[in-house]
């Protein structure tokens, strides 16, 4: 079964069209939800009329389904239940929404005369696709009137916001605020709908004047300096990048010593020193300067002379220090070459082409020299890698004439190695014994080393004896690169020190070769410790010196005691007087 129902909010109750019934009297009828509704507006009487018991809304529920069951007297169905189903019809109860509380669009200035800027679409919660439902737009008011009203037009029943009368300039309005009627065939609503205006690069910078005429500067003026201070306006919308002005120099500066930043609050331009001045090359300069946006300009607008403005830079004469071409100078030879030998040269010029003459500093070891004129380098002492790897000495270069202003500049000389030092041990090893007598045969370890430079396998030492008489009671073996064995051929030794010659050979090129003295020592071992007695010594003094000197010491302290001692006597003699002497002047007692 099929009922439609229109939809109401009235709380009367309402008769449905259709009903049900039994065939034979005495039903009892009753409806069962077959949703499980939070409500359920409808009843049935024991007629079988159903009625509508609750206000319907088509816009919170369009339908119900539910059952109509017939029992009889003691409860027993009849039938099977049968099944309703109720269509609620709209009506217009919804007046039209705003799609938010403000609708906001964006149009650029310039934009041509029916350019859309938007659709504003409203919803309306009556049936779609109904008359009900249908919306009609219209603007009401415009905010601001400038230019002039009715600036907008909104299409009736699409909602496309569009120019109407002419472009918009963000100089005249920023935003509009719009407000629009929505209507269906018995409510009205009304929306709010904003308009900004958005600005374009339309307008190019102007200098406040185009030419700033002569500027003095010394050519020593501080890199970083600010020199200048122009200043050119845009009329685009402030702090964006249509209006921002930036500075670029075109014309008068090919070294590009000069350099524009731009105040991010004023768009002034001040004028720096990126480079130092030289009035030797650019004693006047007439410089052109261009302001442009870092946006686009549109199509159709282009700059002008206004954005370009000049100023002539005229650099003073400052007397210079001399230049040299490098910071650092460096060369490389070997340690061995010959005294006088060419090892380097430096180069200075004077700004102001006067004559230069070289000299050195800091040549500690006094190894070079240097010609004053052309600044070429010789070694007037052997040079010594093992001393000194890198050999470090300023250059001082002085204008030969007037105020005789210097500058420095340095020099590193590189001292290659050259095998000129022959393997040594590489400490002292008088500590090195054997304790007597041998038992079995015996050795010790030692190390060589070389103050040339380490190759970068490191060293290869050979050894040997450095006398053939030793090879019947002496042999020596090598360990490692460095390291070497010195060994006994039996056990008949005496107990004493022997001094063992040894060679040892570096294998450079030219090969190397040095002969040193082992020192070994056979000696009775305490605790596995050489033990040797203490005999005298030098410097050591004999009994008889002993003796003597202790008489001494005694002799004097006698002598210091008795003159103490006689010197305690007059003391008193002195003090028995003068107590004699005040008793005889004593005055009589009256």
């Amino acid at each position: 079964m099929l009922c439609t129902f229109r939809s109401t909010t009235k709380r009367e109750k309402y008769h449905l069209l259709d009903k049900v019934q039994w065939n034979e009297p005495g039903a009892h009828y009753s409806l069962v939800d077959k949703e499980t509704l939070p409500r359920f507006p409808f009843s049935i009487d024991q007629e079988g009329d159903i009625y509508v018991t609750q206000p319907l809304d088509r816009e919170e529920k369009d339908s119900y389904v539910f059952y109509a069951v017939a029992k009889d007297e003691y409860g027993k169905p009849l039938s099977y239940p049968l099944q309703i189903h109720v269509k609620v019809k709209d009506i217009n109860d919804n007046p039209p929404s705003c799609p938010s509380a403000v609708t906001v669009f964006e149009v650029q200035e310039n934009e041509a005369l029916g350019s859309s800027i938007g659709i504003f679409t409203a919803y309306d919660l009556d049936e779609k696709n109904t008359i009900n439902s249908i919306l009609k737009y219209k603007i009401v008011e415009q905010t601001p009137k400038i230019p002039m009203d009715g600036l907008f037009l909104v299409e009736e029943y699409e909602g496309k916001v569009q120019l109407a009368r002419q472009s918009l300039k963000k100089q005249d309005a920023p935003q509009y605020n719009l407000t629009v009627e929505v209507s269906d065939k018995d409510f009205k609503t009304l929306c709010a709908v904003e308009i900004n205006v958005i600005d374009i690069n339309d307008q190019i910078p102007i200098f406040e004047k185009s030419d700033y005429g002569n500027l003095t500067v010394p050519e020593d003026t501080a890199v970083g300096s600010n020199i200048l201070t122009i200043q050119a306006t845009d009329a685009d919308e402030p702090f964006t990048g249509s209006s921002k002005i930036l500075y670029r120099i075109i014309q008068g500066d090919k070294e590009e010593r000069l350099g524009i930043d731009t105040d991010l609050h004023t768009n002034a331009g001040y004028v720096i020193i990126k480079k130092p001045l030289d009035f030797e090359t650019a004693a006047i300069s007439k410089i052109v300067v261009h302001a442009e946006n870092p946006e686009p300009l549109v199509s159709g607008v282009t700059y002008n002379a206004s954005s370009f403005a000049t100023f002539t830079l005229f650099v003073t004469d400052v007397n210079e220090v001399p230049l040299f071409s490098q910071h650092v100078f460096q060369a490389e030879v070997a340690e061995d070459v010959a005294v006088g030998t060419k090892v380097g040269n430096v180069t200075a010029r004077d700004p102001e082409g006067l004559d230069i003459r070289y000299s050195l500093r800091g040549d500690t070891r006094g190894w070079l020299k240097i010609d004053p004129i052309t600044g070429e380098i010789f070694n007037v002492a052997p040079l010594d890698r093992e001393k000194e790897s890198v050999y470090h000495v300023q250059v001082v270069a002085t204008e030969a004439g007037g105020s005789s202003l210097s500058s420095t500049s340095f020099f590193h000389l590189t001292l290659k190695d050259v095998n000129d030092n022959a393997p040594r041990l590489a400490r002292d090893y008088t500590g090195l014994f054997l304790c007597y007598p041998l038992s079995t045969p015996g050795s010790v370890v030692f190390e060589a080393t070389d103050d040339d430079q380490q190759p970068f396998r490191g060293f290869h030492f050979t050894f040997a004896l450095g006398s053939e008489s030793l090879q019947n009671d002496w042999e020596v073996s090598k360990i490692n690169g460095t390291f070497a064995r010195l060994s006994t051929k039996h056990t008949d030794f005496e107990e004493k020190v022997y001094k063992i010659p040894i060679c040892i050979n570096d294998g450079g090129r030219p090969p190397l070769e040095g002969t040193v003295d082992l020192p070994v020592t056979f000696c009775t071992c305490v605790e596995e410790r050489c033990f040797r007695p203490a005999g005298r010594q030098d410097g050591m003094p004999t009994v008889g010196m002993a003796v003597g000197i202790l008489l001494t010491i005694f002799i004097v302290i006698g002598i210091i005691l008795a003159v103490v001692f006689i010197r305690f006597k007059n003391n008193k003699g002195n003090d028995n007087v003068e107590n004699a002497q005040a008793s005889e002047v004593k005055p009589l007692r009256s």
